[in-house]
């Protein structure tokens, strides 16, 4: 079959689609994979695995009605030249604006992964300026959903709650909407390690530097505990998404590093080496699909402290493979990284029941496989040399 994959960030294609890509590929199919600009790196990747890659136009952030009129253009026409049988698209615009232009172009079936709510649907800290613009967004992209999704064979959502929440809202029906778990993880490439001999824990977050991934209040656990525990070590993996209303400021990240609670490792194309170094694996996240930083992070055999919130709690079992804490809460939060500090032993023993829960459960030929039986791919046919 030919088969198009839409997303709205060209890297994402090899970092979070490249196990299924190449399962559609061993399994006989044709891929086209799209995005918005040309990486040369991720061109090179895609050609190598054998997928082709094609650039539409697509703006990540901020809806405007031209720029997103283009964007179903873009991909009308790329579905009438390419003609697929079949066509996924995951992250908001490909979901919607992907799903419109294949009911256009009249791809036989298209197939949508939520990979998490965006910020949208998550309440802002303060400011009622704030809460209103997220309330007429969250009004809007429902809208969107609404008139995108019906036409689609089924959606893949990454947790129960999500899946029951647009279920509810009459986005999807209950035929169409099934659950996987998140994107997976390879657990070859994220192979199991011991962790490190460190006088005290060193905890890491690696996520996009946004407040809705808890980010503030990571810093703010730090501080309180550096004053306690000099030794421990708080560091933080990620980049900035300046265009985003919920991004954290270059100067409040200067000032977290100033007075010494922070360590910024910068961004990086490759998290493995700041994993292995890592005790613990920290994400307060508002909201999630299923975090693929903590998938990583589990098959590397470390324990995680989370948020009991949707996409998050799913990945622990409070107490066996780490903690779950309330979502904003600073003190909950400063209790659960302080069991580590105080109990070292439990780094071991809670990261082995990480890895553990990873090969059972978060497996990425597991997941692909079920991905590809839904959308009626051949998984077992290897493709011809």
């Amino acid at each position: 079959m030919k088969i198009a994959v839409i997303a709205s960030y060209a890297p994402s294609l090899v970092i979070f689609r490249g196990p299924l890509l190449s399962a559609m590929l061993n399994a006989g199919h044709d891929v086209l994979a799209c995005a918005p600009g040309v990486d040369e790196g991720v061109c090179q990747a895609l050609l190598a695995m054998g997928v082709t890659y094609h650039s539409i136009s697509l703006s990540r952030n901020g809806v405007n009605p031209l720029h997103d009129a283009r964007t179903v253009l873009s991909l009308y026409r790329l579905f009438r030249q390419f003609k697929p049988d079949i066509a996924l698209g995951y992250t908001i615009k490909p979901v919607i604006y992907g799903s419109l232009a294949a009911r256009l172009a009249g791809v036989p079936r298209y197939f949508s992964m939520i990979t998490g709510l965006g910020f949208a649907f998550v309440e802002p800290v303060s400011g009622a300026g704030g809460r209103l613009k997220r309330r007429v967004l969250n009004g809007l992209i429902r809208l969107l959903y609404r008139l995108a999704l019906p036409s689609n064979t089924a959606v893949f959502f990454q947790n129960v709650d999500d899946r029951a929440l647009f279920v509810r809202l009459g986005l999807v029906t209950g035929e169409q909407a099934i659950v996987v778990n998140g994107s997976g993880v390879d657990l070859d490439h994220f192979a199991e390690t011991p962790p490190p001999a460190h006088e005290y824990p060193m905890f890491l977050l690696v996520a996009r530097l946004l407040k809705d991934k808890g980010i503030v209040e990571y810093a703010e656990a730090a501080a309180i505990l550096k004053k306690k525990y000099p030794g421990a070590v708080f560091r933080l993996l990620g980049w900035f998404d300046e265009n985003n209303p919920a991004g954290i400021t270059r100067s409040q990240l200067e000032q977290w590093q100033q007075e010494g609670y922070i360590e910024y490792l910068g961004s990086t194309d490759d998290v493995r080496p700041y994993m292995r170094e890592a005790s613990v694996y920290v994400l307060p996240s508002y909201r999630e699909g299923t975090p693929r930083t903590v998938l990583e992070a589990m098959a590397t055999g470390r324990p995680i402290v989370t948020t009991d919130t949707p996409g998050c709690r799913e990945t622990v079992i409070d107490g066996e493979n780490g903690y779950l804490v309330p979502v904003r809460n600073v003190s909950a939060l400063v209790n659960a990284l302080e069991k580590f500090i105080c109990q070292p032993e439990l780094i071991a023993s809670m990261g082995k029941r990480s890895r553990e829960i990873a090969v059972d459960k978060y497996d990425v030929r597991k997941v692909n496989a079920q991905i590809m039986k839904t959308m009626g791919l051949n998984v077992d046919r290897v493709s011809p040399s």
